[in-house]
């Protein structure tokens, strides 16, 4: 074999070996003094460290987003720790291990069934209440409901002219006895807003007058299929 040759095949061996070291892991593209060079931009180091680095990693060190707005914030010295960081722990694109990626989902799932707690319990203020209530006996002013609790209710609905469109006390002797008052879990949406937030207010044994208006009952077009009133 002549020399020519012999060069030739060593030539494209080193070159298939160079492609072989950039498809495991990136090759360190500055030394440590590089780095610490004013020559060395921060952007360059941003640009390097989005395109090696996986996005947990970038995430944890808000190193995501636009390269020029993250030079804007991030300090030299935290890119350069970065830089290090990632050839140490090789949290390379496609790299990360399985248990970092499962601890980042799980740690997502937590944060947002946090959100979601917070959401539903915050208090959404639509003004002053949408009913007026008429006291017409006095309860025992102890035992009020909670939200969630079961109340068992009589009630007869009108319309503004005095129409009764709905009720569930019995009219004759014979009902009386088969009769059975409405049982619900009050402040749960079960029933119109009207009912839940007023009830939350009557004591046991209280009898009352409520006047709802719309929002608060079912609605400016009602219900007519269920024969509820156009309030």
């Amino acid at each position: 074999m002549s020399s020519g040759v012999f060069n030739k095949v060593l030539l494209k061996g080193k070159k298939k070996a160079r492609v072989m070291a950039a498809a495991g892991e990136p090759v360190r593209e500055w030394s440590s003094e590089k780095l610490h060079s004013e020559e060395l931009p921060k952007k360059d180091v941003i640009a390097f460290l989005q395109q090696h680095a996986s996005d947990a990693f970038l995430a944890e060190h808000k190193l995501l987003g636009n390269i020029k707005n993250v030079a804007k914030t991030a300090k030299k010295e935290h890119l350069i720790a970065a830089y290090e960081k990632l050839f140490q722990s090789k949290r390379f694109k496609g790299k990360d291990s399985v248990e970092q990626v499962t601890k980042d989902v799980k740690d997502l799932k937590v944060n947002e069934e946090k959100a979601t707690e917070a959401k539903s319990e915050e208090v959404v203020d639509d003004g002053p209440p949408k009913y007026t209530k008429s006291i017409l006996k006095k309860g025992d002013k102890t035992n009020f409901p909670k939200k969630g609790d079961t109340v068992h209710c009589w009630y007869t609905g009108t319309l503004e002219d005095g129409t009764v469109f709905d009720s569930n006390i019995p009219t004759s002797s014979k009902k009386k006895k088969a009769a059975k008052p409405l049982s619900f879990k009050v402040g749960v949406g079960k029933v119109i807003r009207g009912w839940d937030e007023a009830l939350l207010t009557m004591s046991k044994g209280e009898k009352a007058k409520l006047e709802i208006q719309s929002e608060w009952a079912y609605g400016k077009k009602g219900q007519p299929d269920a024969k509820y009133p156009f309030i």
